[in-house]
């Protein structure tokens, strides 16, 4: 697969994912658990059908120790039972999130009771923050068809 457009040669989009980098770090410093973070990345890239994200964040999270009974259930989490309550949670309120356009009501009143049953407002803060994020940097990769499968870890540190 060949990219339309080399996202990492363009002067603009290089500015705007440098900002939207430096847009996430309260969202790394916060105390929402780093594996849920991987996580809700993951699963939004899934939605999405973010190849380079997927990629990205499934090696990310194999090298942060997370397993592969866990990342390969990711996609059907709701028959799974590798997944924390909490983390059951935060992945509803990122299918919800990503899939506005789907679902007339955006998130639920049901995923958001799980969500503030689980979480504190900055923990709430850091994951809205992040599912928006992702899905901005899917958006990218989809629409130049950014192809997948040569992300190491941490090449982007």
């Amino acid at each position: 697969m060949e990219p339309r457009i080399n996202l990492f040669e363009n002067d603009v989009i290089l500015k705007y994912v440098k900002r939207l980098g430096a847009a996430n770090r309260p969202i790394e410093e916060s105390s929402l658990p780093h594996a849920t973070q991987e996580l809700v990345k993951l699963r939004a890239s899934q939605i999405n059908g973010c190849g380079f994200c997927t990629d990205m964040h499934s090696k990310d999270a194999a090298h942060a120790g997370e397993t592969s009974v866990r990342l390969n259930l990711v996609a059907a989490w709701r028959e799974a039972n590798v997944f924390t309550e909490p983390e059951r949670a935060a992945l509803a309120l990122t299918e919800e999130g990503t899939r506005i356009a789907d679902a007339h009501h955006g998130v639920s009143d049901d995923t958001w009771a799980q969500v503030r049953k689980h979480y504190d407002d900055e923990q709430i803060g850091a994951l809205i923050a992040l599912i928006a994020a992702i899905n901005a940097y899917n958006r990218l990769n989809v629409i130049a068809r950014t192809p997948a499968g040569d992300y190491q870890p941490g090449m982007f540190d």
